[in-house]
């Protein structure tokens, strides 16, 4: 099980691979090199751009409602994030058993978490979809 701060650590990683390839992009010359390091770069970035994120807000989340997430559920999230896009859902409710997460399915970034208990007592707005897994 990957706690809070595991996801806080991939996050900070992530930001940290960011900055590293930001900087290995300025090319000081050409050569074949060069060139093959270009394209492990953008094939790196498009494999990121499909990574599901979790904001600042919704890591506070997690911790502060003691929501943890083992690697088979957010396999299953990343699931329900292909299925929303796929049906053109922009911003969605993902019930994953006794878990909540309000996506930003564009953007690919769970905004905030919520337990089963807090889903069957609060209104849920601006979201143009659900899924439940």
């Amino acid at each position: 099980m990957k706690s809070g701060a595991d996801i806080v650590n991939r996050v900070d990683i992530r930001q940290l691979e960011s900055r590293l390839i930001n900087s290995s992009t300025q090319i000081k010359g050409t050569n074949t090199n060069t060139n093959k390091d270009f394209k492990e770069i953008l094939e790196t970035a498009k494999k990121k751009s499909n990574e599901i994120k979790f904001s600042k807000h919704a890591l506070e989340r997690m911790d502060s409602r003691n929501v943890k997430l083992n690697l088979d559920e957010v396999k299953k999230i990343e699931t329900a994030f292909k299925t929303a896009e796929e049906k053109g859902v922009k911003d969605a409710l993902i019930l994953l058993g006794n878990k909540g997460f309000i996506a930003s399915i564009k953007n690919k970034t769970i905004i905030t978490a919520l337990t089963n208990e807090e889903c069957k007592e609060n209104i849920i707005t601006n979201i143009d979809g659900a899924v439940i897994l």
